[in-house]
């Protein structure tokens, strides 16, 4: 799932949440979809971090 898609699911959860609650599944699909959101970040923040390149020390 791109990333898009993954943020506009989960914001969808999340006003769902706000309205009228969330079923046992839809609780677990969240927790999965946040999961899954924050291993991309992370994800991109190492390989940022990985093509850093010390010029002065």
């Amino acid at each position: 799932m791109d990333i898009d898609a993954l943020v506009k699911r989960i914001n969808e959860l999340a006003h769902k949440n706000k309205e009228t609650g969330l079923t046992e599944e839809e609780q677990t699909e969240r927790a999965q979809l946040r999961e899954e959101y924050l291993k991309n970040i992370r994800r991109n923040f190492r390989q940022q971090l990985d093509t850093i390149e010390v010029v002065d020390k």
